[in-house]
């Protein structure tokens, strides 16, 4: 543990050795070499970490949204028909499958007046394809599954639905699996209509007259991701308009799943599991809420640290100060896929078990809408900041080890060229995913890196990580080794300083730039700096 420890911190240096404003701005040793896949416009790119383009596919739809590399090098990638019978942001309407080469081999429209595709699509492991899509409800038939009719705005309700296909041929499909939300309702506002219960006393159904604020709209939901987990065979949900993520079980047939699960907790399509703001099913109050507006979460695979746990990127819209977080959070549970629940309490964690936000300065970490993390194989996490189309890779000590600006116009396709500031256009990115160069779909591929995307590209940020040995030059200390004095010499503000021994305990904490450790013991210490920029790792040695 000491070497591992000892070897993040001494290579968690951010080194900056060109002026690049988008494509990879920032890159270190410590970052995790793999290719990372993300679609802007009608384009998918596959990059490398010097943002060099290892693939490229073309399709006629812009994003609807996700994209997934299959193991067998296609991608899986939904896209957004020009149909306005059901609109809203995410809205999509047909899925597509191509291969390596960029040819076309499945294309599936789940696009009519009544349904549609949006958000997110998930591949399964037999090869099936989940889909999210959202349907709609006549005012009459949301009145009889219990809404409030002075909470219905606009003639019509969706209902969240998830179907599992089997792609046949180039342009069909074989819906398998079925779950629709309006099965799983529970409402104490009418009992002459159906789902009338004890709220409280319904955990595993969703309230459909709790709007959390809202103002009742047709998509009142707003379901924004959803992950399948194999090894439970449980689906992951998220509810972007009710700050809740749910886990519903996967492991019936589409019979079941219409039914409650009779407290056996399997067999049923009831919530096996919920978390974010437990007002929703009156277990608490706003002070008790976590989650606001979130997205992507997803179960951290076996052999990864942290997990089984599930990882959310906690978006921050609707509060005030508005700021983003990624979220690590460990439900209780009684066996595995069993979640615990004592009744007149919300579902654990109380908090989570990790947070991440940008130190000192949260609102500089925000992105309202879209967004993911992702723990990679090092312990790692990388990050999308999806409405600024930035991507970043942090190490365990939050060090960022490296940072990419896509760019790409995601509303025209336009490529910038490098020196452009990226707020000059749009390019917001609903995902991205980091995979391991050693994952099946390379396998027999020719990886060799073309052009980054942006045009006129610097690659000297790269070249140079190439040389053997680097110092910082942004940030020095002095004396170093020192018998106590410790002076920072940065080029940028410093706002807070932390101080580890070797153990990785937190001995010493400031905001000046000179340090005094005359009462700490002779031995190796690690500053982890915070400047207006970035958070830097420097090793000091007291002697």
């Amino acid at each position: 543990m000491f070497k591992k420890l000892l070897y993040v911190l001494l290579i968690t240096i951010n080194i900056t050795y060109s002026q690049n404003t988008i494509g990879t701005t920032d890159i270190s040793d410590g970052v995790y070499e793999g290719f990372t896949l993300f679609t802007a416009f009608t384009e998918t790119y596959l990059i490398n970490n010097c943002g060099e383009v290892i693939n490229q596919w073309s399709s006629g739809f812009p994003p609807g949204n996700a994209v997934h590399l299959l193991e067998n090098g296609s991608i899986l990638r939904a896209g957004r028909t020009e149909s306005n019978d059901i609109t809203f942001g995410g809205q999509g309407g047909v899925i597509e499958i191509f291969d390596w080469d960029g040819n076309l081999t499945w294309q599936y429209y789940y696009d009519t007046p009544t349904k549609r595709q949006h958000h997110d699509v998930f591949p399964m492991p037999n090869g099936n394809v989940l889909i999210l899509a959202a349907t709609k409800l006549s005012t009459s038939e949301a009145i009889q599954l219990g809404r409030n009719p002075a909470l219905i705005t606009e003639n019509e309700l969706f209902n969240e639905q998830i179907i599992e296909v089997t792609p046949v041929g180039t342009n069909n499909a074989t819906i398998v699996w079925e779950w629709n939300v309006k099965d799983h309702l529970v409402q104490d506002f009418d009992a002459s209509k159906d789902n009338f219960g004890n709220v409280s006393l319904s955990p595993g159904k969703l309230n459909i007259n709790f709007l959390n604020d809202g103002s009742g709209k047709a998509n009142w939901l707003h379901f924004n991701s959803i992950f399948f987990n194999p090894v439970l065979n449980q689906i992951v949900i998220s509810s972007r308009n009710l700050s809740e993520i749910y886990i519903i079980d996967h492991s019936t047939t589409t019979a079941e799943s219409a039914s409650d699960n009779g407290g056996t907790y399997n067999k049923g399509g009831d919530f096996l599991y919920r978390w974010g703001n437990p007002q929703s099913y009156d277990q608490g109050t706003e002070s008790d809420r976590k989650l606001y507006g979130q997205h992507s979460p997803y179960v951290i695979e076996h052999g990864l640290i942290d997990e089984n746990k599930i990882m959310i990127f906690n978006n921050g819209r609707d509060r005030e100060p508005m700021f983003s977080e990624v979220f690590i959070i460990d439900p209780e549970t009684e066996s595995p896929g069993v979640y615990s629940y004592h009744n007149g309490t919300a579902y654990s964690p109380t908090n989570p078990d990790y947070t991440y936000k940008y130190p000192l300065e949260p609102s500089r970490f925000f992105s309202g809408i879209l967004s993911s993390a992702q723990r990679l194989p090092n312990g790692n996490t990388l990050i999308c900041e999806g409405i600024n189309g930035q991507f970043f890779e942090i190490n365990s000590y939050e060090g960022i080890v490296w940072r990419y600006s896509s760019p790409v116009n995601s509303d025209t396709g336009n490529i910038a060229s490098q020196g452009s500031s990226p707020s000059s256009y749009s390019n917001v990115s609903f995902r991205a995913k980091k995979y391991d160069i050693n994952h099946p779909a390379f396998a027999g591929r020719d990886l060799t890196p073309g052009d980054p995307i942006e045009l006129n590209p610097d690659l000297t940020i790269c070249q140079n990580l190439s040389v053997i040995t680097y110092e910082l030059a942004s940030i020095k200390l002095h004396p170093n080794p020192t018998k106590g004095q410790i002076k920072i010499e940065s080029k940028t503000t410093i706002n807070k300083v932390e101080i580890f021994n070797v153990m990785g305990k937190k001995v010493y904490t400031t905001t000046l730039d000179t340090l005094d450790l005359s009462e700490q013991v002779n031995g190796i210490y690690f500053l982890k700096i915070y400047t207006d920029t970035n958070i830097t790792s420097k090793k000091l040695i007291k002697n």
